[in-house]
């Protein structure tokens, strides 16, 4: 195994092994979250152990805990009894397996298996007087001793409990279409033409760190001059859990001193590269879930669920250009403004090159024993 993580309670009485904290959703299938937990019995004192995995919505940070009120929402839990054992062994997974080798006889091993509408780990970037935990979409998983599964009415104290932060991903499907295309029309006062904008995307979907490259078509059938033109991206934030907000933060604008003169046409293509190391100091910017204090990047856009409503925090990104016409005449500005265009884009991360997530190998040795290998990528 190349790595184990592990959480031990404060008391020393239940361990918590998984083999990765990174759980690939891939749209119509989503990894299965399974582990081990270990067992000490004798300090139990006749309670029970259990295992839940939360996806669950922050909205605050710890410190802003006051008389008793949460500032987290659980968007789906799910909870299991792992010792004492209530039914028959379950068939194990070889990550299971191999970690039951590691832990020994007290070993109780657990899975989880994800609905598909979860939303992937994203924060939310605090200010830069802000403290604690950020604010996002995050999933954890949970070892904790009590009496029953779950009573609201019971108490069950930190040293009674450990857990681990894992992460849902989303990575950049394998195929790339061709980009999105959009175009406008647009009369202004005291013409009877109009301005012509279209605009497209090389391909659908664009990694992270990597130069967009917008091109722009404008057929100015007016006596007007385009003065300039301004291509940008942005993030779209859609918090959904009672009601469904919005919001819009520019992450990336470049403005280019192109003109079109009256009655003549104009083809060009432009790259703009938006970075979360030029949105350092954006309050609010939704970034990817990140474990610790690693690096991350811009949040990934939330590829589609088809039918299914998602809660907790959705991304989707625009490419929007605005050709700026000036205005002219006895009117000034009155007669012109900006024609504005958008199209969607996907911005994603790539799967690693070479690295298998999640792969599984059996080979029968004889009718009763199989050998089985597989890789697990840690990041």
């Amino acid at each position: 195994m190349a790595k184990v993580f592990k959480k031990t309670s404060g008391n020393g009485t239940i361990a918590l092994y998984l083999g990765k904290r990174d759980f690939v959703d891939c749209v119509d299938s989503v990894e299965v979250v399974d582990g081990v937990v270990k067992v000490d019995p004798a300090g139990l004192n006749g309670k029970k152990v259990f295992v839940y995995l939360a996806c669950a919505f922050r909205y605050g940070s710890d410190d802003l805990d006051v008389i008793g009120l949460n500032f987290r929402r659980d968007i789906w839990i799910k909870r299991v009894q792992v010792y004492p054992v209530t039914t028959g062994k379950a068939p194990s997974t070889p990550l299971q397996e191999s970690l039951l080798k590691k832990v020994g006889e007290q070993g109780c091993p657990f899975s989880f298996q994800m609905p598909l509408n979860l939303p992937c780990s994203v924060s939310l970037q605090p200010g830069s007087g802000d403290s604690g935990k950020a604010c996002g979409v995050d999933f954890e998983v949970k070892a904790y001793i009590a009496n029953e599964l779950d009573n609201p009415d019971e108490v069950i104290e930190k040293k009674n409990t450990c857990r681990l932060i894992i992460r849902k991903i989303q990575f950049a499907p394998a195929s790339n279409k061709a980009g999105p295309k959009a175009e406008i029309s647009k009369q202004f006062m005291m013409t009877d033409k109009p301005v012509n904008v279209e605009i497209s995307l090389e391909k659908e979907i664009y990694y992270h760190g990597d130069p967009i490259t917008v091109n722009v078509k404008i057929n100015n059938e007016t006596t007007k001059t385009v003065k300039k033109i301004k291509v940008s991206v942005d993030q779209q934030t859609s918090v959904v859990l009672y009601s469904s907000d919005t919001y819009t933060k520019e992450v990336c604008a470049q403005e280019f001193g192109e003109t079109v003169g009256a009655n003549s046409t104009f083809e060009k293509s432009f790259q703009v590269m938006p970075l979360l190391a030029n949105n350092k100091e954006k309050k609010g910017l939704a970034v990817d879930g990140r474990l610790k204090d690693e690096d991350t990047n811009l949040a990934s856009t939330t590829l589609g669920q088809g039918e299914r409503e998602m809660q907790g925090i959705l991304i989707s990104y625009k490419v929007k250009v605005a050709v700026t016409v000036s205005g002219g005449g006895m009117l000034g500005g009155l007669t012109g403004s900006d024609v504005v265009v958008e199209v969607p884009l996907t911005l994603m991360s790539p799967k690693p090159a070479g690295k298998l997530f999640y792969a599984q190998r059996f080979i029968q040795m004889s009718p009763n024993r199989f050998v089985f290998s597989f890789i697990i990528n840690v990041f």
